[in-house]
């Protein structure tokens, strides 16, 4: 897609072992679309050559504040002025120290001390050993950082170089990707809490099979990463997916149409807009056999006997908060024909603002789709596109919707 066309980032490289990540980091923010100003200091030198990352980058790259490629021979102030960002990736403890004390003696450091803090900003990208990582110092260091105006990304956990294991590894290059292109993009659900239902539920019928349906869970996965982006909390109540939890979300696994209803009615009075994207089953066996239903030879099935699941949309607009407007309660619909119509019956039904209409076993596990939206005042369409397009499109469309924010 392309979201970070047109922006250019300085990518700046502090000693660790993680440097071996900022190669993939430089690559990844190429395809989306930025350009790359590779700045390394004299240790990132002893795991990663200039050579490699300038391969990568298409751009000299820069370790010397006395290089003399620049006419004025201040690269320091070049380099931040051109920036709209400047990441460091991997951040090292001492690197983290060098910014709280304002150090000034090689270029990196200087780099960042002579930005314009109106206007470039500075994200760091902490990678250290796990012990380094919860000392004391560091926290302090990294608390004081932020203080000054730096975004700390956080770290991951898991094996570290050391043979350890906990927290203070770098994150991965798509999630540092996905960060910067967060960081970026307009906040306009900024302080509201958005809560999404993603996926199918799982109605067992014993304790090895049950009813579910197709649904994958992609788009409510989609408009999660997008609400977030967009600066809102994110609660995620997702059926049983495959499906990796977007960066800033908060998750919660459900089975079953009434799990799914028990934490949503849980987290609803608090959140500024409620969006029903999962695949609810309309109906689930009267009974759960305590043990697996097998074959006897005679030729008999066994007869089901059903009754109908909660409505999690209609319950939730039902609710006195979502009766005076403070949660705004968006559906989807998943159709096989005649979309409008049934889309049009079930916002009046659901006595809900917007309804989405897509066309359901088509697009279910696609990465693709088209979004119908249909409202009081008749309806449009959101062109076919990729489901994350869609979900950033219908995050805007909610935005707008949204009353204004009392001061």
């Amino acid at each position: 897609m392309n979201e970070l066309a047109g922006k250019h980032i300085v990518l700046g490289l502090s000693g660790g072992v993680a440097c071996y990540k900022a190669a993939d980091l430089c690559r990844q923010l190429i395809k989306e679309g930025a350009t790359v100003q590779v700045v390394m200091t004299e240790a990132a030198e002893q795991f990663i050559t200039p050579v490699t990352m300038q391969a990568l980058s298409g751009r000299p790259v820069y370790g010397s504040q006395w290089d003399a490629r620049e006419p004025n021979n201040m690269p320091h102030i070049n380099l931040s002025r051109e920036a709209d960002a400047i990441l460091i990736a991997p951040c090292s403890a001492d690197f983290i120290a060098r910014l709280v004390q304002g150090r000034a003696d090689e270029l990196l450091s200087l780099l960042c001390l002579a930005r314009p803090m109106d206007r470039v900003p500075l994200l760091l990208a902490p990678a250290m050993n796990r012990e380094m990582w919860a000392h004391p110092a560091t926290q302090r260091n990294l608390a004081q950082v932020a203080k000054d105006g730096a975004r700390v990304l956080g770290v991951g956990n898991g094996d570290q170089a050391c043979g350890e294991t906990g927290d203070g590894r770098m994150l991965e290059p798509l999630e540092l990707l996905d960060e910067l292109i967060a960081f970026f993009a307009p906040k306009p659900l900024a302080g509201r809490k958005v809560l999404i239902t993603a996926g199918p539920t799982f109605e067992a019928i014993d304790p090895v099979r049950g009813i579910t349906n197709l649904s994958s869970g992609k788009m409510g996965f989609a408009v999660a990463r997008a609400a977030r982006e967009a600066g809102a909390e994110v609660t995620l109540v997702a059926g049983p997916v495959h499906l990796s939890t977007p960066r800033g979300v908060q998750r919660v696994n459900v089975q079953s149409a009434q799990q799914m209803l028990a934490a949503v009615m849980a987290l609803a009075p608090a959140s500024s807009v409620f969006v029903a994207t999962a695949a609810v089953a309309d109906w689930r066996p009267a009974t759960q056999a305590g043990e697996k239903i097998k074959k006897d030879g005679s030729g008999q099935t066994p007869v089901l006997t059903f009754v109908e699941n909660p409505d999690i949309l209609a319950t939730v607009a039902q609710l006195p908060e979502a009766q005076s407007g403070a949660l705004y309660c968006v559906g989807f619909a998943a159709e096989s024909h005649d979309l409008l119509a049934h889309a049009t019956a079930k916002r009046l039904r659901k006595k809900i603002p917007l309804l989405v209409g897509n066309i359901g076993p088509a697009t279910f596990g696609q990465d693709d789709n088209a979004l119908l939206l249909v409202d009081e005042n008749g309806h449009r369409e959101l062109p076919l596109a990729s489901k994350r397009s869609l979900a950033q499109g219908l995050v805007a469309e909610i935005a707008a919707r949204l009353p204004a924010r009392r001061a």
